[in-house]
This record gives C-alpha cells, sequence and structure tokens, in this order.
C-alpha cells in the first residue's frame, strides 16, 4: 500500500511539469490571441503611417481612448546595442522592441511630451519645436505694412537685452558682451515689433493724469509746506498750451509730489518733462505682498542700477533745460531691475502681482502730458527711427562696436564692423518712419545706408562676392566669407522696401542692389538645402569646416522668409523651395539614391 501511494506520488510529480507547460501554453496563447484582437483594434484606429521619403502621411483621424484591454501586454527588458559602440535598456514586446522616448529624443533631435486632455493622457510628438504656421491667408506685404510677424515680437522681454535705455530709449544688448552695448538689428527689430504691433493691435487705453489745462491740482500731494505746484502757459509755442510747474526737494529719499494711480492694466507711462535745476520722475510700484518698490528715472549717464528696492534708469546727465518727452513701459523697466537680484521666473512672478501705485516728480521743473495707457507703439517706434538717425556714422552705416567671433580665430569680427542686416532692417524701419510722419529726415538716412552695400567686406563693407561673380551682403563680413542666408535675405527686404518708396537716385540704387543680390539669392538657395533641413551658413564651402545646421528655430525663420519672398517674386524656385522646407519641420527627407 505504502509503495503503491510512493508510486502515485512519484507519478504526479513527474507529470506536474508537463501539466504546467500545457497551462502555460493554453494560457499564452489565450494572452496572444487578446493581444491580437487588441492590436486589430488600435491598428484600426492608427491616425497615418510614416514613409521615410514623403514622412508621415494621414490615413484615419478617429479617436482611440475607447479602446479597453482586460489584460495588460506582456514585455520584457531587452539590451539594445547602438551602433556597436554602447548600449541602452529597451523592451521587448512580441515582435516589437521599444526604446525610451529620452535616448529617441537626443537621437533623432525630435521632440514629444505627455499631454492630458478630456481626461486621457497622451503623447505628442513633433519632428521639430517650430512647425506652427499661419494657415488663414495673411495680409499681403507692403513696406508701409507689418513688418512680417514681428507683431508677435517682444524684443525687450529677451534674456539678451539688459534694459531699455533711459538715454536712448532703446534696448541695450548683453550679446557678445555682458557690459552691454547698442545693436543695430536688435534696436531695429524692436522698432519693428513696435510699429507692427501699433497697427496690429487695438488702440490703447489712456488714462490722463495730468495735461496741465486744468487750475486745479488738488490731485497732486504736496510732501511739505516748502514744496510748490502752479499751472502756467507753455514758453515753448505761442499756443495757448498749458503746463505745470513743480518746485519740491530733489533727494529721492523725499516724496516728492505725487499723484496716486493705483493702476494694473495700464503700465506704460509717458510724459513731457524739463528739469530747470536737477530733479527726477519716480514710479511708485506696489507689490503683491504689499511692499513697495521704486523705480527713479534720474539725471545721469548711469543705465541702470539697483540698490535695495530703489532702482534707477538714467535719462541723461546734461538734459537740464531740454524738453523731454519720456515713455516708459514700467514693468518691463521693473523687471530687468529685479532680474538683477533674483532669477528671472521670480523677477516675472514679482511683476506679474504688482501695480503703479503713483508718480512723483522732484526737483524744479515743468510737465505735461502725464498719462498712462495700455502700451504707447507708435512712440516707442520712433524712439528706435529717432536713434538710427542721431547716430548714422559718416559712411552712412551704423557700426557693431563690439568683437564678433562667428568662428574663433577663422572668422572673427574687431569692433566698428558693419552688418548687412543691420542695415537692411534699420532700412525697413527708417522707411516705415517715413511713411507714418512725412519726414524727409528718415528717407534720406534709409538712403545714406545704401553706400556701405557697395563696399567690400576686405574694406570695411558688407559686399561678399560668390566665385567672384554673384553679389552677396554679409550679415557677418568676415573673411573667409560665411555667407549667412537669413541675414542676406533680411538685407534685401530692407533694400526692397525703400525701392518701393523713395524716388529718383535714392530709388535706383536700392532697385539695382536689390536686383544684383535677388540673382545671387536664385543662384545659391539651393546650396542652403541639406535635404533634412537647412544650413545656416556655407562655412562647409568657405572654410572647409563642418557644416552649420539651422536650428529648427532658424529654418522656421527661412520659411517666414520664403512666404515673403514668393510674394514680392514669382519664380518658382521660390515657391517649390518653401513647400519643401516646410516639409522637412514634418519629417519629410529628401529622396536618397
Amino acid at each position: 500500500m505504502y509503495r503503491t501511494h510512493l508510486k502515485l506520488l512519484i507519478l504526479c510529480v513527474g507529470a506536474f511539469p508537463l501539466l504546467l507547460t500545457v497551462y502555460n501554453i493554453g494560457k499564452c496563447d489565450l494572452i496572444k490571441e487578446e493581444d491580437r484582437i487588441y492590436r486589430e483594434e488600435v491598428s484600426s484606429h492608427v491616425v497615418g503611417e510614416f514613409d521615410a521619403s514623403v514622412g508621415f502621411q494621414p490615413r484615419i483621424a478617429q479617436s482611440y481612448n475607447h479602446v479597453k484591454r482586460t489584460h495588460p501586454l506582456k514585455y520584457e527588458e531587452l539590451e539594445c546595442i547602438i551602433n556597436g559602440d554602447y548600449s541602452i535598456t529597451g523592451r521587448k514586446e512580441g515582435n516589437e522592441v521599444y526604446m525610451p522616448f529620452s535616448f529617441i529624443q537626443k537621437y533623432f533631435e525630435v521632440y514629444g511630451s505627455l499631454e492630458t486632455s478630456d481626461g486621457y493622457e497622451r503623447f505628442s510628438f513633433h519632428h521639430s519645436y517650430q512647425d506652427d504656421f499661419p494657415t488663414d491667408p495673411q495680409p499681403k506685404y507692403s513696406p508701409s505694412g507689418v513688418f512680417m510677424s514681428f507683431d508677435l515680437y517682444s524684443v525687450e522681454d529677451r534674456n539678451r537685452v539688459k534694459c531699455v535705455s533711459g538715454i536712448e530709449g532703446v534696448p541695450i544688448s548683453t550679446q557678445w558682451e555682458r557690459k552691454g552695448h547698442y545693436y543695430p538689428i536688435q534696436i531695429a527689430q524692436y522698432g519693428l515689433s513696435h510699429y507692427s504691433k501699433h497697427l496690429s493691435q487695438p488702440r490703447p487705453k489712456s488714462k490722463v493724469l495730468e495735461d496741465g489745462e486744468q487750475t486745479d491740482l488738488s490731485n497732486w500731494l504736496l510732501p511739505d509746506r516748502k514744496s510748490e505746484i502752479r499751472s502756467r502757459m507753455d514758453d515753448r509755442t505761442s499756443l495757448d498750451n498749458g503746463v505745470v510747474e513743480f518746485k519740491t526737494a530733489t533727494n529721492v529719499k523725499n516724496p516728492g509730489i505725487s499723484i496716486s494711480a493705483k493702476e494694473r492694466r495700464m503700465t506704460t507711462m509717458s510724459l513731457d518733462v524739463m528739469f530747470i535745476n536737477n530733479g527726477s520722475v519716480t514710479v511708485l510700484i506696489q507689490t503683491g505682498d504689499g511692499n513697495l518698490f521704486r523705480i527713479h528715472y534720474v539725471l545721469s549717464d548711469n543705465i541702470i542700477k539697483l540698490d535695495g528696492k530703489d532702482l534707477y534708469y538714467g535719462i541723461g546727465s546734461n538734459m537740464k533745460g531740454e524738453w523731454i518727452h519720456l515713455t516708459r513701459q514700467v514693468m518691463v523697466d521693473f523687471q530687468k531691475g529685479l532680474t538683477l537680484q533674483y532669477s528671472k521666473n521670480r523677477s516675472i512672478k514679482i511683476k506679474n502681482a504688482a501695480q503703479i501705485a503713483a508718480i512723483c516728480v522732484r526737483g524744479h521743473g515743468v510737465m505735461d502730458n502725464v498719462i498712462l495707457s495700455t502700451h504707447a507703439h507708435k512712440n516707442l517706434f520712433f524712439d528706435a527711427a529717432n536713434y538710427f538717425v542721431r547716430h548714422q556714422d559718416p559712411r552712412g552705416g551704423w557700426p557693431v562696436k563690439v568683437t564678433r567671433k562667428l568662428i574663433p580665430e577663422v572668422m572673427e569680427l574687431e569692433p566698428g564692423w558693419y552688418s548687412a542686416m543691420g542695415q537692411g532692417q534699420a532700412i525697413s524701419l527708417l522707411v516705415r518712419a517715413y511713411v507714418a510722419s512725412k519726414d524727409s529726415t528718415y528717407l534720406e538716412a534709409a538712403g545714406r545706408a545704401l553706400d556701405i552695400f557697395d563696399i567690400p567686406s576686405s574694406e570695411g563693407g558688407v559686399l561678399a562676392k560668390f566665385l567672384n561673380k554673384y553679389d552677396w551682403y554679409e550679415e557677418y563680413p568676415t573673411t573667409p566669407s560665411s555667407f549667412v542666408l537669413n541675414g542676406f535675405i533680411y538685407s534685401l527686404i530692407g533694400l526692397y522696401d525703400l525701392k518701393e518708396i523713395a524716388i529718383g537716385r535714392i530709388r535706383e540704387k536700392a532697385a539695382k542692389l536689390y536686383e544684383k543680390g535677388m540673382m545671387t539669392l536664385k543662384t545659391m538657395l539651393p546650396m542652403f538645402d541639406s535635404g533634412i533641413g537647412t544650413f545656416y551658413d556655407l562655412r562647409h564651402i568657405t572654410a572647409g569646416l563642418a557644416p552649420n545646421r539651422a536650428r529648427w528655430d532658424y529654418h522656421k525663420v527661412h520659411i517666414k522668409q520664403l512666404y515673403l519672398l514668393v510674394e514680392l517674386d514669382d519664380d518658382k524656385l521660390f515657391k517649390n523651395t518653401l513647400q519643401r522646407w516646410k516639409g522637412y519641420m514634418k519629417g519629410k527627407i529628401a529622396p536618397h539614391n
């Protein structure tokens, strides 16, 4: 009996692996069948398929959120050998192998993120990070209209802008020089963006705090009995224009003569002021936690200085007895001051919770037209245009006064170099200033700016020759030549703007330069096509270096410029290139042999 039980036990134990194997096979068959059904369900909702030669091709656009599984898919970890050089850990699921997106992203330079909407989590994949283009018909380009898409720019908010100068009224750049300098390209873009916003945005809402026409000055608060404020007539003109004269202590620790504002939305301040002796204008800022911060616009040549809760902007040390028209984006000034002490994120957070509490004046002076508004784009645009009129040198240019090392020890520029892009965008700005004001001073300055285009880069100008035949206007006039594409096209746009508006000799010269440049562009444009994107410049040809691929944001600039060129010239080269370059941003690639 014992032996019989023992044999039965041995038989059962021996049969167990077989039974277990049969069970697992059955279970695996069941899971495989469920997986097959699931995969068929999912595949019926795929929204497209990828072909390396043409990119992603849409097929079915249905939601697949309702597809559910009764069992999770099975997978196992798998070592993936990358080009025989190193390995990463992936996952194997049936015949499919999956690699971490963090690896895919870096290896293929693609982009993606997890997003949640409608209660579902999805993965959003993009071949580039700059793939949004307007689908609606855009207004026809005009030298008097919006400059490309610059109405979407906010130059003053850029990290490379130290602040907007209180003396010149234009940005001070920290690009290539931490102390700051006046960079013509940045200044022109600042002016063009505000001109474009002036045209595209609604009229500003404004609050007049003082217009000099009322004898009742009770809204102004005097700090002591020695301080005075009164209305009088303006000495500048014979017109019946009233102004307000003020007299109080000059020390910024003194409260000054102030008027309450309590304004969070209208944060652009403008006023006309003349200081008879030393004085200042102060904007009192109340932060979200109730603390007070003071922005002082003082008669000084210092650019910007932060001292505790006091921020100083110089508006010129030699401005006594001169009328100053001051327009300031107060919250921009506030944030730029905060970044001298705090991180950018914290500065933005403090700025967003703040409001203008009051405006104060000190010293002895006269003021008029004290206004708060939602914006003053036209004023800021003219600040930039007037800068170019004041600072144009005898050669007709605006030199860049810092060193530019495009490629260290290969392509370097010493301070005093000119940029065709800077000249071109300044011309586009000056043309629009002429259109807006009918003041020929702006058009004459734009005409003088053409002279730099005739001077070879080897002699300090911007003219380069490709194959000793084709005229190219250099953004960075190095030796050897760099042939930067976007800068060249911007210079052509400036020449186009001028030839369309000017008359006589200026128009003839602008047209001649433009036509030569367009002939060059049509010849050389295909050289910037990499088959998967574009090249920023041609250093791989002129200097024998590795190609300098354009980042996606620069590639997008190239595309926007082509949109404009298609308007200006119906050559099929521009149209075909535009479509191909747009396709690169969706993963399309040029066919191979």
